[in-house]
């Protein structure tokens, strides 16, 4: 697997809703951007919807009048290579300090400790 370009958290808005909506025209990017939150601007959403292919995170092809633009890396891949980065530089590649440092600072609620702690006896039994 290809590593995913780095996405700014401006991309990040532009992308989310690629991925929601399967290949888009930018009016249709444009719309739902703004659909949740008035103040995104035609221009802004087009000079991402650039940088993204720049990028390689899109790609376009012409239909009509029309750009329609495809993801090239998939929101999995993307979360997966933030998720990594973000563990790598505060937390030294590792999860227990950093499911330390929420716990021990009241970030995560006692249902979250639940259903963590349902998923930790599950990767458990699995590995046995």
């Amino acid at each position: 697997m290809k590593k995913p370009p780095r996405i700014s958290e401006t991309e990040w808005e532009v992308m989310k809703v690629v991925w929601a909506r399967g290949p888009s025209s930018a009016e249709a990017v444009i719309e739902e951007l703004q659909r949740q939150d008035p103040t995104w601007h035609p221009k802004t959403a087009k000079t991402l919807l650039n940088r993204l292919i720049k990028k390689r995170a899109l790609r376009f092809e012409k239909q009509g009048r029309a750009y329609i633009y495809h993801p090239l890396v998939t929101e999995v891949e993307s979360v997966d290579a933030v998720s990594k980065s973000f563990l790598d530089r505060l937390f030294g590649g590792s999860l227990k300090p950093m499911l330390a440092h929420f716990i021990e600072r009241k970030k995560i609620t006692p249902q979250e400790v639940q259903e963590l702690r349902r998923l930790l006896d599950r990767e458990t039994r699995g590995r046995k």
